[in-house]
């Protein structure tokens, strides 16, 4: 009786669950170019009329990375990148409860992999996706004459993958308690807005001091959005941020370790719940 065949090595399954699930979702994405359009709407209207109906509004006084006076439409594009960044990590949690409501979800947890090389596939894929959408809106950024240095947009690259890793982490998190489709709007109200509202994306914090809202500027401080937006602003200028940096790497870290307990059937609240 000829011997049985070795099983494959671990690399060859990464690789096809890689591609599975990875590949899935780019294939959704490229099948469907007004996803692009309906992704990049959002940020586009705040970036051109936004920026025209408030240009001499909020001043934004000579403060780190910068070092000298800018226009509004240059101070809010590495907000609107955490916007695009936020929204994609949401509309990949709204993914996941999708795929957990249609069995989708069953199937992809009981394959031969551990949940976190799974779960770390999925979060690859939220990430991809908003680096693409942030480079076009980059491009078009600079169609409407917002220009970065090269060198600096190279280094910023690394930053702004770990802000996309933050906020897919965070909608991956979000997906343990979404438990049905109806009920992401209300994520929608209670998490994204708040945390794009209370940050540094359309205005600087001293604003908020200086209005005298000192809890909101308090609030703003510990939103790790705050960090993710001050991040990016200061790798496009071509200096680091340190705060901004741990904080990418940490909360990333604890959101994926979180969403990775929530879809423990052992110990997560999937076993509180019932199984996905």
């Amino acid at each position: 009786m000829p011997p049985t065949a070795p099983a494959p090595a671990l690399a060859v399954h990464l690789l096809r669950a890689l591609r599975a699930v990875v590949g899935r979702e780019l294939h959704k994405f490229l099948r469907q170019p007004a996803r692009l359009a309906s992704a990049l709407v959002r940020p586009l209207l705040w970036f051109v009329v936004f920026a025209a109906g408030f240009h001499n509004v909020f001043g934004v006084a000579i403060i780190p990375p910068y070092e000298t006076y800018i226009e509004y439409k240059v101070y809010m594009v590495p907000g609107l990148l955490g916007m695009i960044a936020l929204f994609n990590g949401m509309q990949s949690s709204l993914s996941l409860v999708y795929d957990r409501e249609m069995g989708i979800m069953r199937l992809l947890l009981t394959a031969p992999l551990a949940r976190g090389w799974l779960l770390g596939f999925k979060l690859l894929a939220g990430t991809t996706l908003s680096l693409v959408q942030m480079a076009v809106f980059l491009a078009i950024a600079w169609a409407f004459g917002v220009t970065f240095e090269p060198l600096h947009l190279l280094a910023a690259l690394p930053v702004m993958v770990g802000a996309a890793v933050l906020l897919a982490s965070l909608g991956l998190m979000l997906s343990v308690y979404v438990r049905q489709l109806e009920n992401f709007a209300g994520t929608m109200n209670f998490v994204i807005f708040p945390m794009f509202f209370i940050s540094p994306a359309l205005y600087p914090l001293w604003k908020l001091e200086e209005a005298g809202a000192l809890w909101l500027h308090t609030l703003a401080r510990y939103n790790p959005f705050t960090h993710a937006v001050e991040a990016m602003r200061f790798a496009l200028h071509g200096q680091w941020n340190g705060v901004g940096l741990a904080v990418l790497a940490g909360g990333s870290l604890a959101f994926f370790v979180l969403a990775l307990r929530g879809y423990d059937p052992q110990r997560g609240w999937i076993r509180q719940r019932g199984a996905p």
